[in-house]
């Protein structure tokens, strides 16, 4: 077969529809809310901080990791529209901060991997699986395949292979998820490249005969399984109370049998505690345990935080996606987990009397974009303003503004409230693989500067401009995808009033 090489930038075109728009909580009557502990964070993941801090750190709870490199593969031919691209494929191998390791496969054939980009564990719901019917059996595909299934005579006996090396049985398999994650994926239609409407799906092949017998084997095989839960969360990010209150709960999540839980340096120096429902303090927990924040009566307003840690298995079939705003890679799905470090921090915010705002954000793939949603458990209301448009959070009140970023697009969005509340949520939107912005051609695009969706912050630094594989053996495959491209305006923003 001939390879193609695509010559192009891998940087994205892209328009940054949100800048100068502001998500902002206008000053109005009450104490302070300050940001959240950022120490506690630091403390409890030393190596990760840098990546919290380039990403929503309520929804990147769990394990943080860094991508070595692709460990053990062969090769695959990717097709679309006649073009054809050799690439490498197989397991990725990650470290996890604090300790651990990860095998790992990727989900998006048609979109470069960096070695040592940063890597955070989170839901199927915002990365390239959202809306993909075939989510459950790439779930199926992991557990039932290599190395799962480490015995390689008996998977190559089930599939009617001559024989598996781990090489051939790691492309195999990626060749199986590969074409459940490109062909199930939101927006891409047509037929394999046969020309029955633009984008059209990518024909996935691997290179070596067995490899191609195990990946037709997985795909007929292979059934709907339930997506895992995270190794270690929250089930809220952020609360807030008076003084002399306890805010909470906050709900541990987790596959652990025990995580150990303990509150920041603020929280230690101005009295904060950490206790269960009956204000007994609490410092080891399991799942299913509700903490709660012991404000001291007369503190003044301000804020803490409280972080869990536990060393357990990240569960198989959980999705890890790129932290941060230079976070944009192939999403990758867990095959096997060592005993890693993962854990999970809450915020708290106080005051006396005022307006008193928890403030969380979500990738939100239906609505391309990012929902921030603040509620507010004060006396007066929040005040809540998105560019020219207001919304005022009455007390008791969750409101929610939906901020439009386009695919693979960074994004940086500040959150601030009344006498210095103040944070920034950023990241990188991966709704969709690569296969729904076209085909091989379609990629080859003129160099490009990608700039963050930014709102109300200024536009981030330019990209490095650097070149990246989407798997080993030496084949590069360049790409500049141009997808969902955002609508200019304030218009698009939709400001949502649900009860509390």
């Amino acid at each position: 077969m001939t390879s193609v090489r695509v010559r192009a930038v891998r940087r994205l075109t892209v328009v940054a529809a949100a800048t100068g728009l502001c998500a902002t909580g206008v000053a109005g009557s009450g104490g302070p809310a300050a940001a959240a502990d950022a120490a506690t964070r630091s403390a409890a993941a030393p190596a990760a901080q840098g990546a919290f801090a380039g990403g929503i750190p309520e929804q990147r709870s769990g394990a943080m990791a860094t991508l070595n490199g692709l460990r053990t593969s062969d090769q695959a031919v990717v097709t679309v529209g006649g073009e054809k691209q050799k690439v490498g494929a197989g397991l990725f191998e990650m470290s996890v901060d604090g300790g651990g390791t990860l095998q790992t496969y990727g989900l998006d054939a048609l979109n470069p991997i960096q070695e040592q980009s940063r890597y955070a564990e989170g839901e199927w719901k915002s990365s390239s699986l959202s809306g993909n019917r075939n989510a459950g059996k790439i779930r199926w595909i992991v557990e039932h395949s290599y190395p799962r299934r480490n015995d390689l005579q008996a998977l190559a006996k089930s599939a009617g292979a001559k024989r598996l090396t781990p090489q051939t049985a790691a492309a195999g398999t990626q060749v199986a998820i590969w074409r459940f994650a490109e062909n199930g994926a939101r927006g891409v239609v047509g037929d394999g490249g046969r020309g029955e409407g633009p984008p059209k799906r990518p024909l996935i092949t691997a290179a070596d005969p067995s490899a191609q017998k195990l990946a037709a084997y997985l795909v007929k095989k292979a059934r709907s399984m339930r997506e895992p839960g995270p190794s270690l969360t929250f089930d809220k990010a952020e609360v807030s109370g008076k003084s002399g209150e306890r805010p909470g709960p906050v709900t541990v999540r987790t596959k652990a049998a025990a995580v150990s839980v303990a509150p920041g340096p603020r929280a230690a120096s101005q009295g904060v505690r950490i206790v269960d429902g009956k204000g007994k303090r609490v410092r080891t927990a399991h799942n299913g345990t509700k903490l709660y924040f012991a404000l001291p009566e007369g503190v003044e307003a301000g804020s803490a935080s409280l972080t869990a840690q536990t060393a357990t298995k990240v569960p198989v079939g959980r999705v890890l996606t790129g932290a941060g705003e230079r976070g944009r890679g192939q999403a990758q799905i867990v095959a096997g987990s060592s005993q890693s470090t993962v854990s999970a921090t809450a915020a708290v915010n106080w005051a006396a009397r005022g307006p008193l705002p928890a403030t969380t954000a979500s990738e939100n793939c239906d609505g391309s974009g990012v929902d921030i949603t603040v509620l507010n458990s004060g006396d007066t209301a929040f005040p809540l303003r998105v560019g020219k448009q207001r919304e005022d959070i009455a007390k008791g009140k969750r409101g929610t503004v939906t901020v439009p970023v386009a695919e693979d697009q960074p994004y940086r969005i500040p959150v601030r409230g009344p006498n210095g509340y103040a944070k920034t949520f950023s990241g990188v939107l991966d709704c969709t693989t690569s296969a729904a912005g076209g085909g091989l051609t379609q990629q080859k695009a003129a160099a490009t500067v990608e700039r963050p969706a930014t709102v109300g912050g200024g536009a981030a630094a330019a990209g490095t401009g650097d070149l990246a594989e989407t798997g080993g053996g030496g084949t590069r495959l360049f790409t500049a995808l141009a997808i969902g491209l955002l609508a200019v305006g304030v218009t698009t923003l939709r400001i949502l009033r649900r009860r509390h």
